[in-house]
């Protein structure tokens, strides 16, 4: 039997009717067991827990934070813009629309890696020293939005 070979019957399972009467296998105690503190409604222990010893994210040292104004540029380098043709204004909707960039983020940030051939007009939210360099040199224009 191959995967598209299977049909819906043998697909799909039915779901578990627990506590349905001792015929069903799963009656009386409903598949829990007797007692004990997983049996109760609402029983069990948080995530983590081990049995009272310490756990293992409290037994490691903490380093570090997390900065939750953190910025997060989509990154595109100077080479790529060699895929446009020559007088383009590349924005950040062109690059999303090209797939260039699959996400704006917080902004777009274009970086110098590469070199430039072609005269373009780049808008974007941020610029390297070098990426700004080479689309000057190249005879196009920068823009920050």
């Amino acid at each position: 039997m191959k995967l598209h070979e299977l049909k819906p019957s043998q697909a799909k399972k039915d779901r578990n009717r627990v506590g349905r009467g001792m015929s069903s296998g799963n009656g009386k105690t409903s598949g829990r067991g007797h007692n004990g503190q997983n049996s109760r409604s609402g029983g069990g222990v948080r995530l983590g827990f081990e049995g009272g010893q310490m756990p293992l994210f409290q037994r490691l040292p903490k380093r570090g934070f997390t900065n939750i104004n953190r910025k997060d540029f989509a990154v595109v380098n100077v080479e790529t813009l060699n895929n446009f043709d020559e007088g383009t204004e590349v924005t950040p909707e062109f690059l999303l629309e090209t797939g260039t960039i699959s996400k704006v983020k917080s902004g777009v940030k274009i970086l110098g890696n590469g070199k430039l051939e072609k005269k373009l007009t780049v808008k974007a939210h941020k610029f390297s020293a070098s990426a700004k360099e080479a689309i000057e040199a190249a005879g196009g224009q920068t823009e920050v939005i």
